[in-house]
């Protein structure tokens, strides 16, 4: 998967207590298992079958994906900031790839 570069969205800083919006968009086809080649074959399935964003080592947010996931997966979800800190975000396809980026906040 080291071709799938997500793209991440999080504010470079934000007040304490304040509620951001953190995006995530990566580029993956989610292969069903259901759809044919052009010489009749299946294409196999493969696809991302878990989101997990961590802050400071917590997880703070998860996701478990299926095939009614559509490609290049979009996730956006609500943060609390309380302090400064290192956000992880890992994707996991169905052959335990990984892609993992990092993003920092700062806490004002």
């Amino acid at each position: 998967m080291s071709d799938n570069k997500p793209r991440i969205s999080v504010p470079a800083s934000a007040k304490k207590g304040e509620v951001i919006e953190i995006k995530t968009l990566i580029s993956h086809p989610m292969e069903t298992g259901r759809r044919k080649a052009e010489d009749g074959s299946v294409i196999p399935r493969l696809i991302l079958n878990k989101f997990i964003c961590s802050f400071n080592g917590k997880e703070v947010f998860s996701a478990n994906m299926d095939t009614s996931v559509s490609a290049d997966p979009y996730i956006a979800f609500p943060f609390k900031v309380t302090e400064s800190g290192k956000f992880e975000f890992v994707w996991i396809d169905d052959k335990n790839a990984k892609v993992t980026e990092t993003k920092a906040i700062e806490a004002n």
